[in-house]
């Protein structure tokens, strides 16, 4: 039983003292921000990397996402005669709850872990060891651009996530079941307010720091060659899918994005 305990208590300490070096890490990457010299050209590349490549696989998923929640909603509404409120009823799960978070989910999933596994081959390739004598420090070169990247491209990816989902929501609503074209539209229009975007918006730049702090420090941390990249990468999005959900839960239970 001693020896459980002294286990158990060993194991909690180091996700403790895990955590402290996590946290330590993005206080550090925060701080090189505001040190020149700015890449503006490595902050184009995360761009691209991170941004513009995620966009075909953002859009199919929205536009499901869409076509989905208005099903759903249909089948719900029907019962209690409120079809009308079908349009509003998409337009808010996308823009308060689906949209930001499947969309950092996607972004994760694709460029998260490219960004973990690109980082963790550098780091065995003693790349980053060469940075260092180039007199390039590599949270400045790597993970400050990325940060900035993902702080620009994941507003921008969950806007064209909900007018993916907008479309799929109206083609399956309109076309499939048949609803009313301009009660689903004035639902949709009159469903969502100033507040409810904001709310997409504050959780998109949330998500966006977490999600790139996670992919990077996994990077950062391989030690142990091609397993070690390989365990990096699945444990970068793993990681960033629960805290996605955990900070989700607790911003929408926050009164100032209820």
């Amino acid at each position: 039983m001693t020896n459980a305990i002294s286990r158990l208590g060993r194991a909690v300490l180091a996700r403790i003292a895990g955590l402290g070096k996590a946290g330590i890490y993005l206080a550090v990457v925060v701080a090189w921000i505001f040190v020149p010299p700015y890449r503006p050209r490595r902050i184009v590349d995360e761009l691209a990397e991170i941004g513009a490549r995620s966009v075909f696989v953002v859009i199919i998923v929205g536009a499901f996402t869409g076509g989905v929640l208005a099903m759903q909603g249909y089948r719900s509404l029907r019962s209690y005669g409120a079809i009308g409120l079908l349009g509003a009823t998409v337009s808010i799960s996308l823009v308060r709850g689906a949209g930001p978070v499947l969309a950092a989910f996607l972004i994760a999933a694709r460029a998260g872990s490219s960004m973990a596994a690109r980082i963790g081959t550098m780091r065995i390739t003693e790349q980053l060891d060469a940075l260092e004598v180039m007199a390039l420090h590599p949270l400045k070169y790597i993970a400050v651009p990325s940060l900035i990247a993902g702080v620009i491209a994941f507003p921008l990816l969950t806007g064209v996530f909900d007018l993916a989902g907008y479309a799929g929501g109206y083609m399956a609503s309109v076309w499939v079941l048949r609803v009313d074209k301009g009660t689903f539209l004035a639902g949709m229009n009159s469903g969502v307010n100033l507040a409810d975007v904001w709310q997409g918006f504050m959780k998109s730049l949330v998500f966006a720091v977490l999600v790139i702090w996670v992919c990077t420090y996994k990077g950062f941390r391989v030690r142990r060659g091609a397993a070690g990249v390989s365990r990096a990468t699945t444990e970068a999005v793993v990681t960033s899918v629960v805290v996605l959900i955990i900070f989700d839960y607790m911003l929408t239970s926050m009164g100032v994005f209820r």
